[in-house]
């Protein structure tokens, strides 16, 4: 619950309270119709009417029909919907937060749950394209699954529906972010020789501190066609062109990460030819930032990803 909810919140300041609850009276008092029970403001948006105080384990039924011991991450952002919490503050105050709500949730939500097999699961999708370049095949992860007492495919299926990663129609992996299947526009050496292909600018440079290792960034401005190489190593960053920037956009509507985003994260040459292109997509609202905005944003989106 407490893991949904911070993804959920979406980088949202809020005050937490974690209550435990001994008996009915308590139970009473509360207003704890089952364990765990969240209330927002005092109000539990998802009792069913008629349901009675209780000390017990509380199932959460969602529209598919499937069951789950807490609200998913879909149903508790519905919830916050109306509730009056501010959004997160990007880099340069700018209001366009939204431009980065999708890529790191910020810094949290790419790192998925750890129940039924999804962490798990996950992180061995993520080190196999770091270490081949390329997904696994769902036989795979039976192994992995199996441990949770599911098959790779219900697994994947629960990843893909939560957006951290993607399918094709195939039910094979196309992408689990920051890796892509399939080749993009950002080519990523990884120290050792490994190359994989990453989603966007922002997954690119999430690379180095999710794996805790150096890479060698190639990608090309979009507007002008030029190569542009970073070099991640440690802490510090080498860009070439020196004055390269990073343009984080969002398309409205919604959906995965992988069609509202992706392609409208890109790195520029110079803060003038990444100006040129969001002039030219205006219906990509976004910003640019910086190089230190980028690797700070990557870093929160990406590094805690195969923390054990």
């Amino acid at each position: 619950m407490q893991e949904r909810i911070a993804a959920a919140l979406e980088g949202r300041a809020a005050d937490v309270e974690l209550v435990e609850v001994r008996d009915e009276a308590e139970a009473a008092r509360w207003g704890m119709t089952g364990s765990p029970t969240i209330l927002f403001d005092g109000v539990d948006p998802f009792t069913p009417e008629g349901a009675a105080p209780s000390v017990s384990c509380r199932l959460y039924r969602e529209a598919d029909g499937t069951v789950s011991g807490a609200p998913s991450v879909a149903a508790l952002r519905e919830a916050l919907a109306g509730a009056t919490l501010p959004r997160p503050a990007m880099p340069g105050g700018c209001c366009d937060a939204d431009a980065l709500d999708v890529v790191g949730r910020g810094g949290r939500g790419r790192r998925a749950p750890a129940e039924r097999g999804l962490r798990a699961v996950h992180q061995a999708v993520l080190r196999h394209f770091a270490a081949s370049g390329a997904a696994p095949e769902p036989a795979v992860l039976e192994p992995v699954a199996a441990e949770a007492g599911r098959t790779a495919r219900e697994v994947l299926d629960e990843l893909a529906a939560e957006d951290f990663l993607t399918l094709d129609e195939q039910g094979r992996i196309r992408a689990a972010y920051p890796f892509s299947a399939v080749p993009t526009r950002h080519r990523v050496r990884i120290e050792g020789g490994t190359e994989v292909w990453s989603m966007c600018a922002i997954d690119a440079l999430g690379i180095a501190p999710m794996l805790g290792r150096n890479v060698v960034i190639s990608s090309t401005d979009p507007v002008t066609r030029e190569a542009l190489t970073v070099a991640v190593q440690g802490k510090a960053m080498i860009w070439e062109p020196k004055n390269a920037v990073v343009f984080v956009g969002q398309r409205p509507g919604g959906g995965p990460a992988a069609t509202t985003c992706c392609d409208a994260l890109n790195f520029f040459t110079s803060d003038a030819s990444a100006r040129t292109w969001a002039k030219e997509h205006p219906q990509v609202p976004g910003r640019v930032i910086d190089q230190g905005q980028a690797l700070d944003v990557a870093q929160q989106t990406f590094g805690p990803l195969l923390a054990p």
